[in-house]
């Protein structure tokens, strides 16, 4: 699309049958655009424009005797050629400000907290995975007898996972001998990641030696996951929504928000693309989800520890004001990570 096919007039026509349909759900006529708003032209005028516009594909008819209501084309072209970018009210960004700083630094409390928000404040659905780091970093491990011949190891990664295994050894050991193993262990590998740790000397010891190989091996298990823990939020906002008062609308939610393969495609598009990404549904190979849209973006500590994080509801959303939320989520998680790992 270029910007030649559009007149400024049949511009604005668009971006107000856009806004129109996203307030009231309700296919827009020549005459409600020409009584809600100042545009110095006759209702005929308006028409005709809409129809140009409908010949143009950005617009459609649901019924011969309705209004029109937008296409995804018509979406496409509305958010990234007509949408106004908005910030949050100063007073949205103290109340939401204020619920992260009542909350204890834990990781997961921050990620249900972001999920519950975001939901919250866009009226919609929310969806935020957990920062995951490319390659894991242990931050700290303990050794605890648990029985004579029988460790447990307990592996703490920079990244928030915490892993427990237990490790059978050779001879009867106590919690004496194994504390300071533990803390030589911790010191020299603190930071380091799966590789850096397998080209380490090996531990003298057959107790080091079998917490090097445990180490090693969950770290590469960790590293392999596709994604990390998802949070979402704000189902029954979507439901209130009148597309997904039947059953296929209800049906493309759940899929989008609970479906593996849905799920790793939308993390996908936004740790691959960076920025704030909206996705209309029916374009490409986002075709099975016709209903949904979807606004999402990546937040963490630069390209070492990332996240993601988007609201899902009806095409029919307000986008103008959905990406202002997400994008000052996304800052806010983004802070609160670095502060945690770096």
């Amino acid at each position: 699309m270029s910007d030649q096919e559009l007149t400024e007039r049949q511009q604005t026509v668009l971006r107000l049958v856009v806004q129109q349909y996203i307030e009231t759900a309700i296919p827009v006529s020549s005459k409600s655009v020409t009584q809600a708003y100042k545009l110095g032209v006759s209702s005929a005028t308006i028409r005709n424009e809409m129809a140009a516009i409908e010949e143009l594909g950005y617009l459609m008819q649901p019924h011969t005797s309705a209004g029109r209501i937008p296409t995804e084309a018509g979406y496409r072209y509305f958010v990234e050629k007509l949408m106004e970018q908005v910030d949050l009210s100063a007073e949205e960004q103290r109340m939401i400000s204020h619920q992260f700083h009542q909350a204890r630094l834990e990781l997961d409390q921050w990620l249900r907290l972001s999920a519950a928000v975001l939901a919250h404040t866009a009226h919609n659905a929310s969806l935020v995975t957990a920062p995951k780091s490319a390659h894991c970093h242990l931050k700290h491990l303990e050794l605890i007898a648990i029985r004579e011949e029988t460790v447990l190891l307990v592996l703490v990664f920079q990244e928030g996972t915490l892993k427990q295994q237990l490790i059978a050894v050779d001879h009867p050991v106590n919690q004496d001998e194994l504390a300071p193993l533990a803390r030589q262990l911790s010191d020299l590998w603190e930071g380091l990641n799966a590789n850096e740790v397998t080209a380490m000397p090996e531990p003298m010891s057959e107790i080091g030696a079998r917490v090097r190989s445990v180490v090693i091996e969950t770290m590469r298990r960790l590293d392999a996951r596709r994604s990390s823990d998802i949070y979402r939020d704000g189902l029954l906002n979507v439901f209130n929504q009148p597309e997904f008062r039947e059953r296929e609308g209800i049906r493309q939610i759940i899929r989008a928000l609970e479906e593996r393969r849905f799920v790793e495609q939308l993390v996908d598009e936004a740790l691959q693309r960076g920025g704030v990404q909206i996705i209309i549904g029916g374009e490409g190979k986002w075709q099975e989800l016709s209903d949904v849209g979807i606004v999402l973006t990546r937040y963490g500590a630069g390209d070492d520890i990332t996240g993601v994080m988007g609201v899902l509801g009806p095409v029919r959303m307000p986008y103008e004001r959905t990406v202002s939320v997400v994008r000052y989520m996304s800052q806010l998680m983004s802070d609160f990570v670095n502060d945690l790992y770096v």
